[in-house]
């Protein structure tokens, strides 16, 4: 079998970030860009627990699919099997530059939420137990406040 895109990047220097993963073309002609949102260095420190993690995903999929500028692009937004961080699917052919600031508007809102936490009920969540929202919102914080307030190049390029 043929090694997938995300299996090519040397993840032994890879910084956390926002990075092009991939760029895909629909049957009609569309792009749609795959962003790998990196809230850990790979290997290299712990990863985000599985309950913040389904905490990051139930408050960012919620506001993302809801933004009044972007939301109609959004297509997916989804945890890395591997708790490094998230995949962010959008239409359109899009470079890290340009969710910049939807990445802060987000990780702003997590790291501020206070409430219940979308979805987090048993009608509405597969395992809605998996949560913890003090979690979520330190590591949203942590994340914006030591990369995304402060993005360089090198978190915007895959190494």
């Amino acid at each position: 079998m043929e090694k997938i895109a995300s299996f090519t990047i040397d993840h032994t220097k890879l910084l956390r970030g926002v990075y092009v993963s991939r760029k895909d073309k629909t049957e009609g002609g569309a792009t749609i860009t795959t962003f790998d949102i990196r809230m850990k260095l790979p290997n290299r420190e712990p990863a985000v627990s599985q309950s913040a993690l389904h905490t990051i995903e139930h408050l960012a999929a919620t506001f993302l699919r809801n933004h009044p500028v972007w939301g109609h692009k959004v297509l997916y937004w989804g945890p890395m099997g591997c708790c490094t961080g998230n995949y962010l699917l959008m239409q359109g052919d899009l470079d890290s530059s340009d969710i910049v600031p939807l990445m802060q508007e987000l990780f702003t809102f997590i790291a501020n939420f206070d409430g219940d936490i979308p979805g987090a009920s048993p009608q509405e969540c597969g395992n809605y137990m998996l949560n913890n929202l003090p979690m979520a919102k330190w590591e949203a914080r942590k994340f914006l406040v030591e990369i995304l307030n402060n993005i360089q190049p090198q978190n915007l390029v895959y190494p």
